[in-house]
């Protein structure tokens, strides 16, 4: 079980500051999550860490600071950078974003032994080619191993859909060897048995066994998912992608995908599909090395951090529009009550009055809902009961 995170700012620094008890042969591994605004990036680390200390919200910036997320697991530790989704000048402008939005991504990047690109398969418009930004990022940084991750799959209706997706993102090639599509699979999707949908190496050793490259889990992942690595590309032989060259922005106009990933994991975040898989991959992929932080530290965030990015997070959600990038959010009990539970009261300005009638919501019912939620919330990342109140008024 996940440590829950303290509820007293000064408990969790001396946590961060506490030195890391590490095991005899400890492992590490620093993870990068990147992809466009609202691919599930968050969601997903939620799920890999066992509790909620990044927001979620359909509406595009919610995540706006670096945070890292902790998972040890027995020897070995993972650190999760939960980027911003990676966007662009025009855009950062229009939401009011900070230049450390435009800056963050890159600066986890620099960090990062993997990186993880999230593609939302739900999304028609956008799923058959990485963003520019995403592309820019990968050429960059070409020597950081990196994994495609299909997101949201279970909302896919035609699941043959996800073979054209995959070969469109990876120029057909994954880890120097090229996709070959099978037919079966549109069989399959019309019947109703589910297809195994990842596919992913059983372990880092059997790529080296002779006339099986990929291992037996492998090929019977291959078989279900009509996707096969059965030829070489570019003389590599073994199976190892070629070291990708760098490349100049002019060069990325028409690319769409990119040749080097290593694996590709087909997955949905929000019920927590196949996302164990993708952990216990990652967990393969740890390298010796010292831990950064003590075992019972679940994110580097101050609870009063986690607190407003959740609040934040409830009001995105039920105002339209524009309308919650204007709300300040002031913080003004944090405190323990008599029975142990958590106290919090917090002050929402907005700057006008339209905008507090709706973010009260008829009879109060917007802001009781809001912070019913976001308190569930807290409660399931501090492990205590927590009582929170809000209030609206126009600064």
């Amino acid at each position: 079980h996940p440590p829950p995170v303290a509820t007293d700012k000064e408990e969790q620094k001396r946590l961060l500051e506490n030195r890391p008890d590490q095991p005899q042969n400890p492992k590490v591994l620093r993870i990068a999550i990147i992809g466009a605004p609202n691919a599930g990036k968050s969601t997903l680390s939620n799920q890999l860490l066992g509790r909620k200390v990044f927001p979620v919200s359909k509406k595009v910036h919610t995540t706006r600071c670096k945070a890292q997320g902790v998972i040890t697991h027995e020897d070995t530790q993972l650190i999760i950078l939960d980027t911003p989704g990676l966007t662009n000048p025009l855009k950062a402008k229009r939401h009011n974003l900070d230049e450390a939005m435009l800056t963050d991504p890159w600066d986890s990047m620099k960090h990062a032994d993997l990186v993880l690109v999230l593609v939302d398969v739900s999304d028609h418009w956008t799923r058959n080619s990485l963003s520019k930004e995403v592309l820019k990022c990968l050429s960059q940084f070409p020597h950081i191993p990196s994994v495609l991750v299909l997101n949201k799959v279970d909302i896919l209706k035609k699941k043959f859909l996800l073979l054209e997706i995959a070969t469109d993102l990876t120029e057909g090639i994954v880890n120097g060897k090229k996709l070959e599509v099978k037919s079966t699979l549109k069989q399959d999707s019309r019947s109703s048995a589910k297809p195994s949908l990842h596919i992913t190496r059983a372990s880092p050793l059997e790529s080296k066994v002779p006339g099986s490259p990929f291992g037996q889990e492998k090929n019977q992942a291959q078989e279900s998912s009509g996707l096969d690595k059965s030829s070489d590309v570019g003389g590599a032989g073994t199976g190892e992608a070629q070291v990708p060259k760098h490349h100049g922005p002019k060069d990325l106009k028409d690319v769409k995908g990119w040749p080097h990933f290593q694996e590709i994991f087909m997955l949905a975040a929000l019920r927590g599909e196949e996302v164990d898989t993708l952990k216990r991959y990652l967990l393969m992929q740890a390298k010796p090395g010292p831990w950064e932080f003590h075992s019972n530290v679940l994110t580097n965030q101050s609870p009063q951090e986690i607190c407003n990015n959740i609040i934040r997070e409830k009001v995105l959600e039920y105002l339209p529009l524009e309308v919650p990038y204007g709300v300040t959010q002031v913080t003004e009990i944090w405190e323990e009550g008599e029975c142990g539970e958590l106290v919090i009261m917090q002050s929402l300005l907005v700057p006008r009055e339209s905008h507090k009638r709706m973010l009260i919501g008829r009879g109060g019912k917007v802001i009781s809902r809001i912070a019913q939620e976001a308190g569930q919330d807290l409660m399931n990342t501090f492990l205590c009961d927590v009582c929170l109140k809000l209030k609206v008024e126009v600064k």
